[in-house]
Parts: C-alpha cells; structure tokens; sequence
C-alpha cells in the first residue's frame, strides 16, 4: 500500500506566515511564497515545534486559493476560527464568548444556510446600481479630504491625511455615525485590526502576548457591539433610509436578526469597510510616487483609473489571509487533505503568484486581465467590493485633478500584522495643480 508523504513547510517559513514582523518587512516574505512555488510546495504544512498553534495547510499558489475560495460545500468558515489564532488565544476567545471561536459573529464567520440568508439582506444595497446614489456624496467627501491634503502645506503623511480618513468618513456617513463619534470608530478598528502593531494597537506596549492582545481586541468589540446596539435602536424607531436602517430593520424567514448578528453586521460594515480600502489607497500612493512616469500616464489617460484601482488592491493585498476548515476528505491541488484540517489561504502569495501575475511585485496600472484575488470569490466573496472600487475611483480621479506630481518625502513603513495589513505611514511631497 502507498503511503502518503506530507509536504512539509521549512520551519523558519512556517513561523514566518504567522509572523506580523514578515508582513511589515514584505519583500523577504514574497521571496519566501516563490521559494514554495519554486520548491513544488504551493500546498504544504506547517507544524508548530512548540504545539504553540494547531497545523493548518498552507496555500501560497494562486489556483489553490481560488479552488478553495469557490468552493464552499467543503471548506468552511464557522468551525474553527477563520482567522489565524494561536491556542492560547483560541483557548481565551472560548473563554470569553463560552466556547465559540469567534469574538465576533459576522458574514466572515458564517457559512450556509445562515449566511446566505444573511448576505442578501444588504447585497442589493452593495450593487452598482445603488451606489450610484450615494457617488455625489461620497465625491464631496473626497472633495473635501483632498482640500485638508493641500492646506496642510506640500508635505505630510499620506496616511493619516487622506487614505485613513476617507474611507473611513465614507463608510461611516453610509452607516449613520455622526462624524464626532468617527475617532472612536477608527480607534475601534485600529485596536481590532492592529494589535499587533505597536504603532496601532494604541496600548503603548510593544511586543505585547496573544493573551493581551485578545484582550484589546475584545474590549474594541465590546465597545463596538455597545454602540451600534444604540445605534440599531434609534434605526428601528426612525428608519433613515441608510444601511444602518436596513440591518436594523432586517429580517431573515420572518424573524428580527438576532442582537448578536446584527451587532456582527455593523462591525463587519464599519471595520472592513475601512482599514482594507485605506490599505490600497494608500498602496497606490506609494507605486505611483515611486514611478512618475506611471503618474504622469494615469494622469494625461484617465481611462487607466480603474487599472489603478484593481492593480493597487492586488499590490497591497489588504486583507492577507483567511483560514478555511474542511468539512470532508478532499484534496486541494492534488493533495489529499482530510476532513477537520485547518486551511491558511494566504492572499498575499496568490496575488505575487508569477504564473498568474507575470512580474508580479511591478505596479502596473495597464495589466490585463487582473484576476486577483484580494476580494476572495464564491459566496464569501467581499461584499463591499463595488463600494471600494467607486471610492478609491472618485478620490484618484479627485487628486489627479488637483495634484501635479508627488514624491516620496521619507521611508513608508507597512503595519506588522498578519491579517489586515498595507501601509502605516507614507511620508510624500507633493505639488498642486
């Protein structure tokens, strides 16, 4: 009888995917995903030597994260926790919630039937043709975050001036939130989203344990589920016509959703709606502040705008990682796998994948037929996906208009941290029109 060998990841690879440092470093980590690829280990498992974390299989070819993205039925969301975990951190999130794996009960979280059922509530509202309705609003927004960039002189980080407010004053005026409570928000999200980083996770500690971080990520939610539980309240009284009303309001076979799904709504609504588009936008920034004849291009052909937008989101790759469980014997590119195996679908190496991406690390606004993988596919697929592209649209379109050339004004430095990741601070130089 044949037996099976494992392909097993190197170990200093294994530790460097769970790693927040090899993210904010970037390029020894993309060097790492082509040595897999290279090595015939697109699919391969990472052991823990210390036990510290259970195995999982990790997928660093493009085709073997989109097999698995599509395929719903055998690899699964809610089971175990769909983002990377440590057992002590799992251990204390089971603590807390009384044995679920998940702080937070979200669309990310769920699988079908539920969230199906769950999804449709606001897919309508995501579509175009809805969008379409709110484009005057959120290009007035952009109007005005772009007016703040050229009054703070012609030099200044590109971050905290433009790619993190927006997005997030977009999302949160779609929302309901009154714009003074919107620093709340953003350190909400900061804390649920950059623990991990010492510049971010807000505590002034550096190298903080999983326990601790568990910790200030359970408190943001705590404060979210708070908040927005006021806010759905006010939303059922007076329905006001924004997406905040149509989650409060929402109903599945007849039935309220429930406090706990409704409050996953709005923080899954309010957080990846704005720490991931920030992430490309500001991705962008720096591919075109390193390239000025890319600039110039987009600028004189504005056609190349929605290039910029899909190439920048494939680029940074925002969100860098879902886990996946399987629920039966399968096999993911011809590997066997077996039913309960934990599954890492690392973005990040799909998207740097050279065999889909030719010269994959070059920022290129006219490559053709980018298909990538940064919104996930099949039902899981990113519902705010047509939200990101109208607003990282409408904000180029903005700064191209009133901006003629920038430059890197320092070094940018890329967050540590292993889920939500792109840049923490753009230092650029620029010259208005």
């Amino acid at each position: 009888m044949a037996t099976t060998i494992t392909p097993a990841i190197p170990a200093d690879i294994g530790r460097a995917v769970i790693d927040p440092h090899a993210y904010g470093a970037w390029t020894p980590l993309l060097d790492q995903f082509d040595w897999l690829r290279s090595n015939g280990l697109a699919v391969g498992k990472v052991t823990a030597a210390d036990d510290s974390h259970e195995p999982f299989w990790l997928l660093s070819g493009f085709d073997a994260v989109m097999q698995v993205s599509k395929d719903n039925q055998t690899f699964l969301n809610n089971p175990k926790n769909a983002v990377f975990t440590l057992r002590s951190g799992d251990a204390l999130v089971r603590a807390i919630t009384g044995g679920s794996p998940h702080l937070v009960e979200s669309l990310v979280q769920m699988d079908a039937p539920k969230h199906p059922k769950l999804r449709r509530l606001t897919q309508e509202w995501f579509m175009p043709k809805n969008l379409r309705t709110i484009e005057a609003q959120i290009r007035a927004i952009a109007e005005d975050t772009v007016t703040r960039l050229l009054d703070a002189g012609s030099e200044g980080d590109f971050t905290k001036l433009v790619s993190s407010p927006y997005p997030l004053h977009v999302v949160m005026q779609i929302l309901g939130v009154p714009e003074a409570d919107e620093q709340r928000m953003l350190l909400l999200t900061q804390q649920m989203f950059g623990g991990q980083d010492e510049d971010l996770n807000q505590s002034g500690i550096r190298n903080l344990p999983p326990e601790v971080i568990t910790q200030i990520v359970s408190g943001a939610v705590k404060d979210f589920e708070a908040y927005f539980a006021a806010l759905a309240a006010e939303r059922r009284k007076a329905p006001a016509g924004d997406l905040a009303s149509v989650i409060a309001n929402g109903t599945i076979d007849g039935e309220p959703i429930g406090d706990r799904d409704t409050a996953g709504y709005y923080i899954i609504a309010a957080s990846a709606g704005h720490d991931t588009t920030s992430a490309a936008t500001a991705g962008a920034m720096l591919a075109l502040a390193q390239d000025p004849a890319q600039f110039a291009l987009v600028k004189a052909n504005r056609a190349l705008l929605s290039g910029i937008v899909e190439e920048a989101i494939r680029w940074t790759t925002p969100v860098q990682h879902f886990m996946r469980t399987a629920a039966t014997d399968t096999e993911i590119a011809g590997q066997p796998i077996a039913a309960g195996d934990w599954i890492m679908l690392n973005y990040v190496a799909a998207n740097h994948d050279p065999a889909q991406f030719p010269d994959p690390r070059r920022f290129d606004a006219t490559r053709e037929a980018n298909r990538h993988a940064a919104f996930g596919a099949g039902a899981h697929q990113c519902l705010g996906l047509h939200l990101a592209r109208l607003e990282m649209r409408i904000l180029f379109e903005v700064l191209l208009d009133r901006i003629d050339s920038i430059e890197l004004a320092g070094e940018p430095a890329r967050a540590n941290s292993t889920f939500v990741g792109g840049l923490k601070r753009l230092p650029l130089r620029w010259k208005a029109v």
